[in-house]
């Protein structure tokens, strides 16, 4: 079997390539990206850049299944376009399973809304695909160890509410997306990737003080305050933008979802958020 990954010099992109390479089992490997001299052996890196679309067919071209990793590429819009197009070159290159990477709480959103990244690819690989499976990702526990270093020094988490997140792994997310490329009787499966419990912001708050070894507490602001936090850190607006769209999906619930998929697909429990802190800060 021939395998694609897609956004391959990613973080996400290599953790796949890497629990591939692992796995062994004779299947061979291409690594889809941008750089492709990135992409390290055994894989074989081929070019294709979601904003070339000339460069895509050949890039999918003779893959049996093929995954589907979303840019990072923040413009409101641009994503869902890019996911789409791809989609459409992977049919017509005759890709017969697309597995599509998307995100805990996917519904029906329009730009500038951060789901509508998910929304779109989702209904477009549904409806075009042969074969599909969507593996939702809730928010990544390494992303959120690393909001906790920087805000811990104030000796304060802030957040917009009670903020239920399910924080997963990437690594994990890697492994379940690789169990799901290397088994059979994924299609038509939509699968949650999640961590194994629910953190609330106060949890969140007293797994920081542990792991850091000090107080810190968790503070309710409004949006007004996140927005001109984020600002006044120096980051751009469109930055600023995606992040108060994550932290009011937190309190939404959109992330409040937890499942055993991972270790259902990997083989594997999956790793606690107090385990990819305590990583990040020895």
């Amino acid at each position: 079997m021939k395998m694609g990954i897609s956004g391959a010099s990613g973080q996400l992109g290599q953790a796949v390539l890497k629990e591939l390479a692992e796995r062994g089992g004779g299947h061979e490997v291409v690594g889809i990206s941008r750089s492709p001299d990135k992409v390290r052996s055994p894989a074989k890196g081929r070019l294709g850049d979601f904003d070339a679309p000339q460069t895509l067919p050949a890039a999918f071209a003779g893959l049996d299944r093929l995954l589907l990793i979303p840019s990072a590429d923040l413009a409101p819009g641009v994503r869902g376009r890019q996911l789409r197009g791809a989609i459409d070159a992977a049919v017509a290159a005759g890709v017969q399973h697309l597995f599509l990477v998307s995100a805990a709480g996917t519904r029906k959103a329009e730009a500038p809304a951060l789901a509508e990244t998910f929304w779109t690819a989702e209904q477009h690989l549904i409806r075009t695909a042969p074969q599909w499976t969507i593996l939702r990702m809730n928010y990544f526990a390494e992303s959120m160890a690393q909001e906790i270093q920087m805000s811990a020094a104030m000796g304060v988490l802030t957040g917009l509410g009670e903020e239920r997140v399910a924080y997963v792994s990437r690594d994990d997310l890697a492994a379940a997306a690789a169990g799901a490329l290397l088994g059979d009787g994924h299609a038509g499966a939509i699968y949650n990737g999640t961590g194994p419990a629910v953190v609330s912001g106060e949890e969140r708050a007293r797994t920081a003080s542990q792991v850091l070894g000090k107080p810190v507490g968790y503070l309710v602001i409004d949006e007004a305050q996140l927005r001109g936090g984020l600002t006044q850190a120096g980051l751009p607006e469109i930055v600023v933008d995606v992040m108060a769209d994550i932290k009011k999906n937190f309190v939404r619930g959109d992330f409040d979802v937890l499942t055993t998929d991972i270790e259902r697909l990997s083989g594997r429990p999956p790793k606690s958020l107090r385990e990819i802190l305590a990583a990040a800060v020895a």
